[in-house]
This record gives structure tokens, C-alpha cells and sequence, in this order.
């Protein structure tokens, strides 16, 4: 019997899962909302580059082409992801969105109970012997719920609606969160002219150079992954101090929590592709986290008060998974699949592009994808 696989979700992680489990024989549909593959990196700003290098950044089956440089433009991944489809011949449905997961107690001919799953989408239901699910780390934009929020007189914008500079030229910016989308669009908005740019940090990151020569931090990303934790993080202070300048003075000190240990809690590093140099020269000045509004007045952790023109919130996403499988016993803490890299969360169902690893997203997606092809052909 061919089993019949359906990948929720047309980015870099349902395409990888699409491609090698249909490698492996599987029958694939790629159910995706919206009209075009890669959809959320067309919406990334403008002068994004992957932070990992050209040659560790491709998925299953197919490379990405040299003449898109080490380190590859937004446009030329949305290239690469409208290739890889094509190369593969995916059959990808678009504007369908699935709305619910489900084990039917029904057996369907040819099946067993617990592969069988029920699909239920916009454009009407559909079964499956496996569901991998790979809508995405970044899927619903967050804007945290500050005190006084709807009376600021000024601009609140989410990260995910900034593109380029152009619109804050002469404005006074106050961008909220220090990962490395909410730094790189701080030294944007530097280079495109806006009239101050604090950047206001809660939890200091850490900063690695995204790469000092040929070496690229992804690199040791690679080579420290499997190490124990706590190494890691000795070795990362050494690392830190040889790398990056002391910036204690200026708000970003090292972090007391090390660089291995924030990784297993959701952060990686903060990539250095200008930021630092920003902050030194004092055009991004760091603050500390935003605490409330009033009126037009921003009011920081430490009392202080800024009057920005915009907000720029880059304060991440949330998955939005409940209510398509929150009912199924499968999430964990902030909406998170409890079984990722490759593992079934339940019999047949699995998550991929849900973590963020040191080594690497679309790495790491590469891989999940390989693990899930094996597990599902083997009858996980």
C-alpha cells in the first residue's frame, strides 16, 4: 500500500518534509494557505540575508545555486524555495488552510486506526495515513500586552510589517527586542536615516560575530551542538570576550545564563552584522525594556521616559498551533510540540521547523525531514 502523506505548510520545512519522504515513495500533497510557496519569507524585510552560509542552508535533493553568494538575499531563498518545487514536482494545493487535526475511530480499507488521520480545511476534508505539520516557528506576530498600549499616541508596528527604512527617515524610533531581526533593523533604520534609534533589551543576548574571515559562527554552532551544556557555555565567555567588545557600559553585558543553556531555552545568539559597531558609535543606544505607555511618552524599566515617533516591536511570533491540534495532548509550554527532530508527536504526526537550533534552521529542517521520511515509511 502507498501511504498517502499530507505536509501542512509550503516554507523551507514542508517542502524539505514533502520532497524526501515523495523520494521514499510516499504519496504527498503540500496543503498550503496562501498562493505562493516561501510565503513568509517574501513578507521578511528587505536587506535580510540568511545568517547561516550558502553551502549548510540547502535542503534535500537540490543545492542552492553559487551565483547567490555565501550569504543568500531573502530574494534569491524565495528563488531557491519556488526552484525546489519545481525540481521536486511537489504537489502543492494553494489556499487551503487547515483548520483542525483528528483520529477518526473509524479504519479506513487498507489502514489501522491509529494512522489515519482526518483533515479538516477551508476547501473541505481530507484524510491521511501521516500529517506533518510545518506551518512555522514564526506564524502569528506578537505584540506583548504593555500597560497603557492603546492610548500611545504614537506608531506601534510589528517587525513583520517592517520592510526597509524608507518610512522612518527623520523619525525618532524606539525598536523593543534585541533578537537578531529586532538588531539588524536598528542598524537599518540607522543606515536609512531615521533622526534616533534606541533599541530597548530585556534580557541582554548573546553577541557572536556572524563570521570573523572564512570561519562562520554557524560553524561552531555545528561543532558544539552535541557538546554538554555547561562546556559550551564556558567556552562561549572565552569566545565572547576574544570576539566582542566589552559592552557592559553601554547595556549589553554578558548574559549570566550561558550561551548553550539560553539556546536549549529558545534564544540563540545575536549575530553581529553591524549592531555592534552601531552601538559603539553611540547611533543605536541601548535602553531597557519598555514597561508601559503614557500617552505619548514611552516609560522604560528604570523610569525613564522616551517620546518616540514609532515603536517597533520585534518581540517575536507565537505558533498558533491550538486549534488545530491543541485538543490531541501534543503541545507543551507556549504552544510548542512536545516531539520534534524528526520523532512522531502521536503515531503518524509529526512537527518540523519548530525548534531553533545553534547549528542552524534550515539545516536542522534538512534533517528533521530526513528523520521524518525514514519514521513514516517505517511505520511510526
Amino acid at each position: 500500500m502507498v501511504l498517502t502523506v499530507s505536509v501542512i505548510g509550503a516554507g523551507p520545512a514542508g517542502l524539505a518534509a514533502a520532497a524526501t519522504l515523495q523520494a521514499r515513495g510516499a504519496d504527498v500533497t503540500v496543503l498550503e494557505k496562501s498562493e505562493h510557496v516561501g510565503d513568509a519569507w517574501r513578507h521578511h524585510y528587505d536587506r535580510l540575508h540568511l545568517h547561516t552560509t550558502r553551502g549548510l542552508s540547502k535542503l534535500p535533493g537540490l543545492a542552492i545555486p553559487r551565483e547567490y553568494g555565501r550569504w543568500v538575499a531573502r530574494d534569491d531563498v524565495v528563488r531557491y524555495l519556488e526552484a525546489y518545487a519545481v525540481h521536486h514536482d511537489l504537489r502543492i494545493e494553494h489556499g487551503v488552510e487547515v483548520t483542525r487535526l483528528d483520529r477518526p475511530a473509524g479504519v479506513r480499507a487498507g489502514g489501522s486506526a491509529d494512522r489515519i488521520w482526518e483533515i479538516t480545511t477551508t476547501d473541505g476534508a481530507r484524510a491521511a495515513d501521516a500529517v506533518v505539520v510545518a506551518t512555522g516557528y514564526n506564524h502569528s506576530p506578537h505584540v506583548p500586552d504593555w500597560p497603557g498600549r492603546d492610548g500611545f499616541t504614537g506608531e506601534i508596528v510589528h517587525a513583520s510589517a517592517y520592510r526597509n527604512p524608507a518610512p522612518y527617515a527623520g523619525r525618532h524610533v524606539l525598536v523593543a527586542g534585541v533578537g537578531n531581526t529586532g538588531a539588524e533593523i536598528a542598524h537599518d533604520l540607522v543606515e536609512g536615516g531615521a533622526a534616533s534609534v534606541h533599541l530597548a533589551v530585556r534580557t541582554p543576548p548573546h553577541i557572536v560575530p556572524r563570521n570573523q574571515g572564512p570561519w562562520a559562527a554557524q560553524y561552531t554552532g555545528v561543532l558544539v551542538r552535541h557538546l554538554p551544556a555547561r562546556l559550551v557555555d564556558t567556552v562561549g565567555i572565552a569566545v565572547r570576550k576574544a570576539s566582542v567588545p566589552d559592552l557592559s557600559d553601554l547595556g549589553l553585558p554578558i548574559p549570566d545564563v550561558g550561551i548553550a543553556s539560553r539556546v536549549a531555552q529558545g534564544s540563540v545568539p545575536l549575530q553581529d552584522v553591524g549592531i555592534v559597531a552601531a552601538v559603539l558609535a553611540g547611533t543605536v543606544r541601548v535602553v531597557p525594556a519598555i514597561e508601559r505607555f503614557d500617552g505619548a511618552e514611552v516609560v522604560l524599566a528604570d523610569g525613564a521616559r522616551l517620546t518616540p515617533d514609532v515603536v517597533l516591536a520585534a518581540t517575536g511570533y507565537r505558533r498558533a498551533l491550538e486549534p488545530v491540534v491543541g485538543h490531541l495532548g501534543v503541545l507543551g509550554d507556549h504552544g510548542k510540540p512536545l516531539a520534534t527532530l524528526g520523532r512522531p508527536a502521536a503515531p503518524g504526526l509529526y512537527f518540523t521547523g519548530f525548534t531553533n537550533p545553534i547549528s542552524g534552521m534550515l539545516l536542522e529542517m534538512a534533517a528533521d525531514a530526513r528523520r521524518i521520511a525514514r519514521n513514516v515509511t517505517r511505520g511510526r
